[in-house]
This record gives C-alpha cells, sequence and structure tokens, in this order.
C-alpha cells in the first residue's frame, strides 16, 4: 500500500513538471513571437510614416486635429 502511494505520487509529481515546462515552453514562444509581431507592425507604420500620401496632423488653438505639413507649418492660413 505504501509503495502503490509512493509510485502515485512520484507520478503525479514527473506530470506536473512535465506540464510546467511544456506550459513554460509554450509561453515563451508565444511571447517571443508577439514581440517579433510587435516589432514588425511598429517597423511597418515607419516605414508608412515615411510616404507622401500620409498627412501628420497637428493641434490648433481649440484643440482640433488639423492637417499640417512636414515642416510643422499650418497649411490653412
Amino acid at each position: 500500500m505504501l509503495l502503490r502511494s509512493l509510485l502515485f505520487a512520484a507520478l503525479a509529481i514527473l506530470i506536473y513538471f512535465g506540464v510546467r515546462r511544456i506550459w513554460r515552453d509554450w509561453s515563451g514562444k508565444f511571447n517571443a513571437d508577439a514581440e517579433e509581431a510587435k516589432r514588425l507592425a511598429r517597423a511597418r507604420d515607419l516605414a508608412d510614416r515615411q510616404t507622401h500620401d500620409v498627412r501628420e496632423l497637428i493641434r490648433d488653438q481649440r484643440s482640433r486635429l488639423r492637417p499640417g505639413d512636414r515642416d510643422g507649418n499650418d497649411k490653412r492660413h
């Protein structure tokens, strides 16, 4: 009876540590993939910002967003 209890306890401990290791490996992989996706999205956004068809918006005195030119000057006046 004692041997059977020890065997089940040892088996439960091995299963626990195996599942724990798999969980840590997968979550590390998913976190790394998420960071890579974030980095790629940031690089894409920075590249898109450099194109000529993107308008930068500036805030006027009434805190409304208005288009401005690349130098930061307001084109409305």
